[in-house]
């Protein structure tokens, strides 16, 4: 019989392999200072493209305001206990009632944390009988929600339509012989590609197929729609979606997450989320700071204005330049480039250190072999100064990429690991 750790001491995985060199620069970075367009990194002042501060609420003055009387109101522990048991409060029933209203849903629910909440919605969604059906290029988190089910589950090839109709032609056929029933989940705004789901396409299948349909729009909330209310108000079809998922963690610059469908299903979740049922109810300071943050969204548009017109100048302007965006029709701003593990670690540290532009990272395996995703999120905060700076400090490494200096530049951290470039 092994030792359980002997697979750990023999192979890190292929992104802990390199964390000798990469940790405290390329992962798990130290970003100081207020939460803004600018801050600072490894001592120095960097624009920052890695906040998902959309809306730029993090550190506005009103949000500051409410979260530090809120936190001198009510401590940082009340209430304590789960909401079944002695953390229920009016406050939490209040930003539920408004949440629902403002995504046009019947009924919502708080989340401690949107990864907990969505691994926690799918389990109690499906039983053993039903199918699920979800994009391949879905979150993490709906992926371990996934996995917890006992029935089975299909992929459908990413914002595919013939994919997603194959797939629920052989999720309707197990349904079928189980007397089970199918949940189709897609996120509304991929967080990689920045491409919106194919939820008016998906919609249109229910004239055909029986299924429900459960959206994860961490991204779309607050950014997108004529009043923010998401990627389903951006298409016309909010009422096609049976369940809807969004965060605190991306627009409203806090902590916590809802869901919203019509009263009887949160009615049922309410009652069959373990991770709510036997975990601390979300903290007073935090729900007064999102009904706070969720009355800005409502009533100051040009919070969403300014983002957008950050968005579209940045996006724009790598276009203009020759750089592949992909598909993006969000916020979320993917540049691709072709390059190695090594060589994308001396473009970021040649970004960081000599353009001070901070953006993420992303290589294999989040990304195929052979791509460096550098993964930008423009926020309200941002201005056309950062902008320039950048798109001149991208023109700068990818002129560098192509001739070669950053795979001169890489080559002894390559053998030094013993892989090849």
């Amino acid at each position: 019989m092994k030792d359980l750790f002997e697979k750990i001491y023999k192979d890190k995985g292929p992104l802990g392999k390199w964390a000798e060199q990469a940790e405290g620069y390329f992962v798990f970075p130290k970003l100081e200072g207020p939460i803004s367009n600018r801050m600072k990194f490894k001592g120095k002042d960097v624009v920052t493209w890695s906040i998902n501060d959309y809306l730029g609420l993090a550190n506005h003055p009103e949000v500051r305001k409410v979260d530090a009387e809120a936190g001198v109101k009510w401590g940082s522990a009340y209430p304590m206990g789960a909401r079944m048991m002695s953390g229920h409060t009016e406050l939490h029933e209040q930003l539920q009632r408004e949440l629902a209203e403002f995504v046009s849903k019947e009924a919502a629910y708080l989340l401690n944390f949107g990864y907990q909440g969505m691994v926690s919605t799918i389990d109690a969604l499906v039983a053993k009988d039903d199918v699920i059906v979800y994009d391949v290029d879905a979150h993490a988190c709906i992926i371990d929600g996934v996995r917890l089910h006992l029935g089975q589950r299909f992929t459908y090839k990413h914002n595919d339509m013939e994919s997603i109709e194959k797939n629920l032609q052989r999720a309707t056929k197990v349904a079928e012989k189980t007397g089970g029933g199918i949940l189709l989940i897609s996120e509304g705004v991929f967080g990689m590609r920045g491409e919106q789901g194919k939820l008016k396409e998906i919609i249109e299948l229910k004239k055909k197929y029986n299924f429900r349909f459960f959206v994860d729009d961490a991204h779309g909330f607050g950014t997108l729609g004529k009043t923010g209310a998401g990627a389903g108000e951006e298409q016309g079809v909010q009422d096609g979606i049976d369940v809807y998922f969004a965060t605190f963690a991306k627009a409203m610059a806090s902590t916590g997450a809802f869901i919203a469908a019509d009263e009887e299903i949160i009615n049922y979740l309410k009652y069959n989320l373990r991770s709510q049922m036997f975990a601390k109810s979300l903290q007073m300071q935090l729900v007064e700071g999102a009904l706070k943050r969720l009355d800005m969204i409502r009533t100051m548009p040009e919070l969403k204005d300014n983002l957008w017109e950050n968005v579209n100048a940045l996006q724009g302007g790598l276009r203009e330049r020759g750089f592949d965006i992909g598909t993006t029709q969000s916020c979320v701003t993917p540049v691709y480039l072709k390059g190695s593990i090594p060589e994308a670690m001396a473009l970021v540290k040649d970004l960081r250190e000599n353009h001070g532009i901070f953006c993420s990272i992303v290589v294999y395996p989040v990304i195929p072999k052979g791509l460096i995703l550098l993964r930008m999120i423009p926020t309200a905060t941002h201005d056309m100064k950062d902008i320039d700076e950048t798109l001149e400090a991208f023109s700068a490494i990818r002129e560098r990429l192509e001739n070669g200096t950053y795979k001169r530049l890489s080559a002894a951290v390559a053998e030094a690991m013993g892989d090849k470039i």
